[in-house]
């Protein structure tokens, strides 16, 4: 008779034990994920208010109200309607686009030299390249601009900052460069005992290889171009048919200085194409982003 009353208790006991690691496990997942939450909330917050506002109407934008009574969405349309908007669109896509293959392009085969050719001077060669990613653009806007401008009379146009990336980017050469370090030689002599040249070797074995990497360094890049502010603003200030969409930008928000929520929507719009990419393409990019530090 004893025994069977102290069944319940023992019963009993494993429940009580079980419901305080559920709750101590739950303590724990809440104290690791409430900084990713608040990370997540600081970022999402703007851009979730930037979208609210670009859909009010023009009085109530003005307002303390955070949510729209009416959903504007004829915002976006005004925006696309203005003059030139289309233009600075066009102009965004041939800056950004061309000029991240021709970075890539012309990046990559530097990249695979210093980290696959053994030749007197690399190092230095090495050296220098870093050396270049420390040398601000400010210092030599005025000599490059006098030689696009007065030189060669690009002066109003994207092709003083679409030109120069042909001939590689000391970030990207580098990061390339700590990429390829990671891909051990074996493949490289195996493709050479095969009968591959060095550009072969590049293309087939190399590249294929490399694409984290590639992904990467053209994301960098394509971001760089499409937010580009200062360049923009020294070729082509003087000639609006060739205004990016972030000097374009600066321009629209003049002329609807009291319209938040069309300057909102413009600026959605500029967002968008960055956000998208980034989400399509994160994976990639975070795996070629982490792999570049592997090895020095």
């Amino acid at each position: 008779m004893t025994q069977v009353l102290d069944r319940p208790a023992e019963v009993a006991a494993p429940s009580v034990e079980a419901r305080t690691a559920r709750r101590r496990a739950f303590l724990e997942w809440v104290a690791v994920h409430s900084l990713g939450v608040a990370a997540a909330l600081f970022f999402t917050l703007p851009f979730v208010f930037v979208l609210l506002t670009s859909l009010m109407s023009d009085s109530q934008a003005l307002s303390r109200d955070l949510i729209p009574h009416t959903w504007e969405w004829d915002n976006y349309r005004k925006v696309l309607d203005t003059p030139g908007f289309l233009t600075w669109w066009r102009n965004t896509l041939l800056y950004a686009g061309l000029g991240t293959v021709l970075t890539v392009v012309s990046s990559l085969p530097v990249a695979y030299a210093l980290a696959k050719f053994r030749f007197r001077g690399r190092n230095l060669s090495l050296m220098l390249v870093i050396s270049m990613m420390m040398l601000p653009p400010q210092v030599v806007v005025i000599p490059m601009y006098l030689f696009w401008a007065k030189q060669l009379d690009l002066s109003g146009t994207l092709w003083p900052l679409i030109i120069p990336m042909a001939f590689g980017d000391a970030f990207s050469i580098f990061l390339l460069r700590q990429f390829l370090t990671t891909i051990p030689n074996e493949y490289v002599d195996a493709a050479k005992v095969d009968g591959c040249g060095d550009l072969r070797t590049l293309l087939k074995v190399i590249v294929p290889m490399a694409k984290p990497g590639i992904a990467a360094v053209a994301l960098f890049q394509f971001f760089y171009a499409w937010n580009d502010y200062f360049g923009p603003q020294i070729y082509a200030s003087e000639n609006p048919g060739a205004w990016t969409l972030s000097y374009g930008l600066e321009s629209f928000k003049g002329m609807h200085h009291t319209d938040w929520n069309l300057t909102m929507a413009a600026t959605v719009l500029v967002m968008a194409p960055v956000i998208l990419v980034f989400f399509f393409a994160q994976k990639a990019f975070v795996e070629g982003v982490t792999l570049t530090g592997v090895k020095g």
